[in-house]
Parts: structure tokens; C-alpha cells; sequence
């Protein structure tokens, strides 16, 4: 069984790594030696070097007290969590899910060999708990594909004790410069093995042995093959580049954030399930800079998605909300075990849910639209208006949806109150989205008039989201309303909470005309 440890961690080097006096660090009162340890790790990656391209560290080491399986990712300059597995001869599968939205189908092997002599010392505060851990490695880098390769070199590491303060680091790198010490060039040490490793190697092999095992890409897709490319900094140019930035986002927030989604980590799926609209939302907003003949079944695929996510993220923004209605009643409108039953369909639709979208996430279907969106941003289907300047042509985009999205809103008002304008102000909730989304991939070419018209969007996907999630709740109510009863429980307090829901409903529906008005007249474009 995994588990997880968020890593604080900083890396030096020096011409003799010689550590000076620690005892002058402020804080410490004293350092205790613990050992010089062995340690031998192989670390693995895809042949193009998939994980080490995102700054993904996977590695089998024997040796030391936490011996086995780990997986890194990083979090911040500095920061990483690693997942740690036991020690096996097989990568634990658990693990090979985490990096599956990087990997796909592509072979994970072994890339690297390290071999360290690790002296460690403990850095430990006047009531003898732990402040720090500092390291002085002694390593042997190996390079186990392609023509081989060596490299060698010394490093201090101090790694932040668990729970302590990260501006501990700040005073020991203080100590540490003082004497000479430098920070690191690498962020780890695979990426420094990696880069000594390829310059050894390249120095003493042929053009076709150096080849064998490439250097880490810089992205999953290659450089855009469009004429009109982004300036050498980045920096957007033209419809197309703008474009194409929202999108490669949007898709790196899939493959980023699948990790997360497979741990159940609070909000995962909701972001990934924004990611996938904003994707769908791009393709059709942005007809006119990419092609629909390529993008519609991107887009279908995206829906797919989208719905698959739905499943959970519905039934969390559900229990959430009828949890905290719940929470605020007088006690004497509570009757029965209302609170228990609504945890229990909570939970028992949660775990049905999660399991389904792991298996989806796994599925071939969504590793080929990871594929496809790669190829897409590799090879753009750009029409004629992507190269274009981008202020006219995006500008145009964000005005045409808010067209859209002001005929839906307008017909909603028109209809009386019931199912009819619930449906109404359901599809109004959708576009309002779609023109936010146009609007933000829009805000680096247009500036504040686009920030406004998202700020303005955002404010009525609320109001109209709220109104949404009541007509959800309500349906949700009298289901749970029929199981208590059918069970000889009390129905009265789910007509309670659905009175309260339907009120809810009401005033958002009271607060459209005048919010629409405001937005209406201020929109920029």
C-alpha cells in the first residue's frame, strides 16, 4: 500500500562539501552525526524521457530506512510529494497508474542508475526534536540506456523535518553560503545525472549510439509546424498562437491533474472536468482559427469526458450543499436520521463513482484523446484567420457567444416559472461558461476589457448555477424523501430543506433581471 510525504528539501554543492559549524544556525543546539548509509537506486522513464520532461522522478532504491518504490512529483520549487511503495521487483501498480496520463502505452524502463554514500547528520532543536535532515552525497551516476555513460559528483541536501517550518531552510542556507556553499544548478539528481550523463556519453559514442536514448523533451508534442509561430520568448503572436496557448493549458491540466483524480483528492475532479469544457468551449468559440472537421470528434470525445466526470462531481456539489442546509435548521425541524441517511447516499454513490472514473481514466479511449490532443497541438488544423491579429479576431469570438448567451437569457426571462425556465436557464448557465472560456483565452491579446467580461461572466454562471443546483437538490429530496418513507422514517424534514431550496431558487430567478441588465449594458465588447 502507498503512502504519501509532502518533501521540503534544498540542494547544494561546494568545491570540498565540507559542512561548516551547523551548531551557529540559529534554532539549533545541536547536531548529531547518524551514519554513513548505502544507497542504490534505479530510476525509470519511457525512452523519450516522458517523466523526467515534467519533472517526474519514478525510482526503485534498496538501501537506507525507506527502502522500496518512490514517485515524485513536483509541487513547488523545492517542494515534492513522494509516494512511496513497498520494495518489489515489479513496478507496484498502483504507482504505474500515476504516471499513466504521461507513460500511455509507452514502456517504462530503466534509464539511471545512482549510487550514493550518503552522511547524514540531524539537525535538532534545544528539546531534541527534529529541525532538519543534511546530507552529504557521494554519487555515481550510471546511464543504463543507449551507448552508457558515467558521471560523478558531491552534493549537500537538507530536507525540512516533517511538519517544520520551511524559513528553517533560509537560516541553514545562510550558514551554508557563508562557508562557501553554493545552491544547486539541478533540481534533482536525475536531472543532473540526465545532463552528465548525455554529455559524457555523446563524447565518447557514435552519432547512432547517441541517438539511442534522446534527451528529455521539452513537451509531450513536438514544435508546432504552423507558419506563424510565437516569438522565440513565448510571447503569443498572432489568433492562432493565442488560441493554441489556451488549449495546450487546458491539456495540461488533463494529464496533470490525472494523478490527483485517481487519489481522490479534494476539487481533482472538478478541475478537470472545468479543463475539458474549457477544451470543448475553445473548439467551438474559435471555429474560425481551428478547423471543426478536425476538433468535433476531439470535442465529442471531451463531452464524453466531461459527463463521465459529471458522475461524481454532481453527487460532491450535491452532498455538500444539502449537508450545509442541513447544518443550519433549528433542531426542531430535524426528525429522523436524516443526517446519516444523506452521509450514507454520499458516500455509497462517491465510491460507486470514483471506481468508475479510475476505470475510465484507464480506459483506451481517453489515453488516444490525450494522444490526440497532443497530435493536435503538434500538427494545428489552423484556418486562414489564424494568422490574423488577434485583437479582431478573438474580440469577435467573445462577442459572438455573449449573442447567444443573450437570446437564452432573454427567452428565459420571457417564460413563466417551472420546468420550462428551469431547462431554459440551465442551457443559459452553459453558454454563460463558453463565453467566460472564450473571454480568458482572449485576457493576454485584449487585457481588461477581456478580464472584465470573464469577471462578468463568472458572476452570472453563479447566479445561474445556483439556480441549477436547486432544481438538483430538489430532485435529490424527494428521492431520499421517498427511500425514508418507504423505510417508516419521517419525511418532514427533507419538505423542509426542499422548501428552502425552492426559495433559494426563486430569489436567483428575482435577481436575473436586474444582474442581466447591469451585465448587459457594461459588457466590453
Amino acid at each position: 500500500m502507498a503512502d504519501t510525504k509532502r518533501e521540503i528539501e534544498r540542494k547544494y554543492e561546494s568545491d570540498d562539501a565540507t559542512l561548516p559549524d551547523l551548531t551557529r544556525v540559529p534554532g539549533v543546539a545541536s547536531v548529531h552525526g547518524r551514519g554513513v548509509t548505502h544507497l542504490d537506486a534505479t530510476y525509470h522513464d519511457t525512452a523519450d524521457q516522458r517523466l523526467a520532461a515534467s519533472s517526474i522522478t519514478l525510482r526503485r532504491r534498496t538501501g537506507g530506512a525507506d527502502a522500496g518504490w518512490h514517485l515524485k512529483f513536483p509541487v513547488a520549487p523545492g517542494v515534492r510529494d513522494e509516494i512511496r511503495a513497498p520494495l518489489s521487483d515489479t513496478l507496484p501498480d498502483e504507482l504505474a497508474a500515476l504516471v499513466r496520463s504521461r507513460v500511455r502505452d509507452r514502456e517504462l524502463r530503466p534509464v539511471v542508475r545512482l549510487r550514493s554514500d550518503r552522511d547524514v547528520r540531524h539537525l535538532l532543536d534545544d528539546q531534541d526534536q527534529l529541525l532538519a535532515e543534511i546530507s552529504v552525497d557521494t554519487v555515481h551516476a550510471e546511464r543504463l540506456t543507449g551507448g552508457g555513460g558515467e558521471a560523478r559528483w558531491t552534493e549537500i541536501e537538507v530536507e525540512l523535518a516533517d511538519d517544520g517550518d520551511p524559513a528553517f531552510l533560509d537560516k541553514v542556507e545562510k550558514r551554508l553560503r557563508k562557508a562557501g556553499v553554493r545552491p544547486s544548478s539541478s533540481s534533482s539528481k536525475l536531472a543532473r545525472a540526465l545532463a552528465e550523463t548525455q554529455t559524457a556519453r555523446t563524447a565518447g559514442y557514435s552519432t547512432q549510439e547517441a541517438a539511442a536514448c534522446p534527451p528529455p523533451a521539452t513537451a509531450p508534442e513536438a514544435a508546432p509546424r504552423h507558419k506563424h509561430r510565437p516569438r522565440p520568448d513565448g510571447t503569443p503572436v498572432t489568433a492562432g498562437d493565442h488560441v493554441l496557448a489556451y488549449v495546450r493549458a487546458q491539456r495540461d491540466a488533463l494529464v496533470e491533474l490525472d494523478p490527483a483524480v485517481r487519489q481522490d483528492v479534494p476539487d481533482a475532479v472538478h478541475r478537470m472536468r472545468v479543463a475539458t469544457r474549457r477544451l470543448r468551449s475553445t473548439f467551438r468559440s474559435f471555429r474560425a482559427v481551428l478547423d471543426r472537421a478536425a476538433t468535433d470528434p476531439v470535442a465529442a470525445d471531451l463531452k464524453w469526458l466531461a459527463a463521465e466526470l459529471g458522475k461524481d462531481r454532481d453527487q460532491e456539489v450535491l452532498a455538500e450543499r444539502l449537508t450545509h442546509a442541513l447544518g443550519r435548521l433549528p433542531a426542531d425541524q430535524v426528525t429522523g436520521p436524516v443526517a446519516e441517511r444523506l452521509a450514507a447516499w454520499s458516500e455509497a454513490r462517491h465510491k460507486g463513482a470514483h471506481h468508475e472514473l479510475v476505470a475510465i481514466l484507464d480506459s483506451r479511449r481517453h489515453l488516444t484523446l490525450l494522444d490526440t490532443l497532443d497530435g493536435l497541438l503538434s500538427d494545428p488544423p489552423l484556418r486562414k484567420k489564424a494568422a490574423a491579429r488577434p485583437d479582431k479576431v478573438l474580440a469577435k469570438a467573445v462577442r459572438k457567444d455573449f449573442g447567444k448567451l443573450a437570446g437564452l437569457v432573454e427567452h428565459a426571462l420571457e417564460l413563466p416559472p417551472g420546468t420550462e425556465r428551469d431547462t431554459a436557464l440551465h442551457e443559459a448557465r452553459k453558454k454563460s461558461k463558453r463565453t467566460r472560456y472564450a473571454a480568458e483565452a482572449a485576457v493576454p491579446a485584449l487585457g481588461e476589457p477581456a478580464e472584465e467580461a470573464v469577471k462578468d461572466m463568472k458572476s452570472l454562471q453563479g447566479l445561474l448555477g445556483d439556480h441549477q443546483d436547486s432544481v438538483m437538490a430538489r430532485r435529490t429530496l424527494r428521492e431520499l424523501a421517498a427511500v425514508a418513507h418507504a423505510a417508516g422514517e419521517s419525511d418532514f424534514t427533507y419538505g423542509v430543506l426542499h422548501a428552502g431550496e425552492a426559495h433559494r431558487a426563486r430569489a436567483a430567478e428575482e435577481a436575473l433581471p436586474e444582474a442581466w441588465s447591469s451585465i448587459s449594458r457594461a459588457f466590453p465588447f
